[in-house]
């Protein structure tokens, strides 16, 4: 069983950045690809960034391209998305799964299901505003 919990989100400013760190426990987080999706009050889930679980092939969704960075930490057991130039629409729950086995991170991004992941974490919240 592999246990995630997310932390460093908070309120930030338009134009603000930060770090949202995505931390396992259980097992190695090694054997997984991560993904960080996101949900805003009324809308879909959405799959914002994935990575793979050995050569770290990243996909990250048109609408935060240029913006937003995942990386891993496997020493740590951590995967993290930097979030840079954070407007108002970034605002949201910021989710991160875990995905085993041999796994296209652009597909695994763009199944937001629940039933679509192995693991869930609780989830942190961002709020954009001034």
């Amino acid at each position: 069983q592999l246990q995630l919990v997310e932390s460093g989100g908070g309120l930030v400013q338009p134009g603000g950045s930060l770090r949202l760190s995505c931390t396992g426990s259980g097992s190695r987080m090694t054997n997984y690809a991560i993904g960080w999706f996101r949900q805003a009050p009324g809308k879909e889930r959405e799959g914002v960034a994935c990575i793979a679980s050995r050569d770290g092939t990243t996909y990250v969704t048109d609408s935060v391209k240029g913006r937003f960075t995942i990386t891993r930490d496997n020493a740590k057991n951590t995967v993290y998305l930097q979030m840079n130039r954070l407007g108002p629409e970034d605002t949201a729950v910021y989710i991160c799964a875990a995905l085993g086995g041999i796994v296209q991170v652009e597909a695994m991004c763009a199944l937001p299901e629940t039933k679509y992941q192995d693991y869930w974490g609780q989830g942190t919240q961002v709020t954009v505003s001034s």
